[in-house]
């Protein structure tokens, strides 16, 4: 009895830990886990790439290559939209392009710029109103055209003067119209040189001719041409009772050889006609003014010269008279001071 007990407390204790050992071997239960966390999904985006003209591009010989296409636009547009610059004689004028009707399809250009190959130069035009630039062409005409002014003849200082003369203008209307509307539709800009049409007055420093001068007092005569001097003659002038008038006058008649007729005068009375020859009192020149009776002629009393001894008229050496008759024209001025 006393070896049993040994024993079968040796089985119970192999049972116990064959029971543990089998318990420990057991696989454990399986055990589903689910995700509750939703799915994510990542969507892809595509982005598009800005159009760009392609490099070296020009438009109108603007430079638009390498440009997107807005800025290339911009560009175009802005060179058509520079003022035009003119320029007339001293003067520089500077237009809007709006006040013309300027205008440009500059996006319509760029689009086709998109398509060409590098370095590519496309041409360009662009558009305007006919009507706003003959309207402005109007503007310019009245501040710049002018009536020609001819020169006039004065008494300055006991000496003849001649004014200046102007010519006239008148612009060349349809040269101006050509030349704006060729700036307009280009980008260029160039200066434009307005063109003038010019007249020339009647009468001019040069056109003024011979201008006789007769010194009462001092009994001298002298020839101008315009303002310079040709010749001075010592001449007789009119008495005190027949004085020869002052103020400006103009030769009306040339005469060679001419008759003498008494005037109506006192003393002419009983006076006869005298042909031409030696004895005639006016020489063998009469070069009659517009004071009624009044003239310049030789004389048969050379005595008399440098003297006031006429009865109104200037009176000259005959062969004087015969050279200045050979220099001067009807309607040569001539002008009598009192000097």
């Amino acid at each position: 009895m006393k070896r049993l007990v040994p024993v079968l407390v040796a089985m119970l204790a192999a049972g116990v830990f064959a029971a543990v050992v089998l318990a420990d071997t057991t696989p454990p239960p399986t055990t589903t886990a689910t995700d509750t966390t939703p799915a994510t999904t990542t969507a892809a985006t595509t982005t598009t790439a800005e159009q760009v003209v392609p490099v070296g591009v020009t438009l109108e010989r603007v430079q638009i290559g390498g440009l997107p296409v807005d800025q290339a636009v911009a560009a175009v547009e802005q060179a058509f939209a520079q003022p035009l610059t003119l320029r007339f004689d001293a003067t520089t004028i500077s237009v809007s392009t709006r006040i013309l009707g300027g205008r440009v399809s500059a996006d319509t250009a760029v689009a086709r710029a998109l398509t060409v190959a590098p370095n590519t130069a496309l041409s360009l035009r662009g558009g305007y109103d006919a009507t706003l630039v003959r309207a402005f062409i109007d503007k310019l005409s009245k501040r710049f055209n002018r009536q020609p002014v001819s020169s006039r003849l004065l008494l300055r200082a006991q000496r003849p003067f001649v004014t200046k003369s102007v010519l006239g203008r008148t612009i060349d209307r349809s040269k101006a119209f050509l030349a704006i509307t060729d700036e307009l539709v280009h980008a260029t800009r160039s200066t434009i040189t307005l063109k003038a049409k010019l007249t020339q007055p009647p009468v001019t420093p040069k056109t003024i001719g011979p201008v006789i001068l007769i010194r009462r007092s001092a009994n001298k005569l002298t020839l101008y041409n315009g303002m310079k001097t040709v010749r001075t003659f010592t001449v007789a002038t009119g008495q005190n009772i027949y004085p020869t008038p002052l103020g400006r006058f103009q030769i009306v008649v040339k005469w060679k050889n001419p008759w003498w007729y008494p005037p109506a005068s006192p003393w002419a009375k009983g006076l006869k006609p005298v042909p031409p020859g030696p004895n005639n009192p006016l020489g063998t020149r009469w070069m009659g003014l517009s004071a009624p009776g009044v003239g310049i002629h030789g004389t048969d009393e050379p005595a008399s010269i440098g003297y006031s001894l006429s009865h109104g008229c200037i009176r000259m050496l005959v062969p004087q008279a015969e050279w200045l008759f050979n220099h001067v024209e009807v309607g040569t001025p001539v002008f009598i001071i009192s000097a």
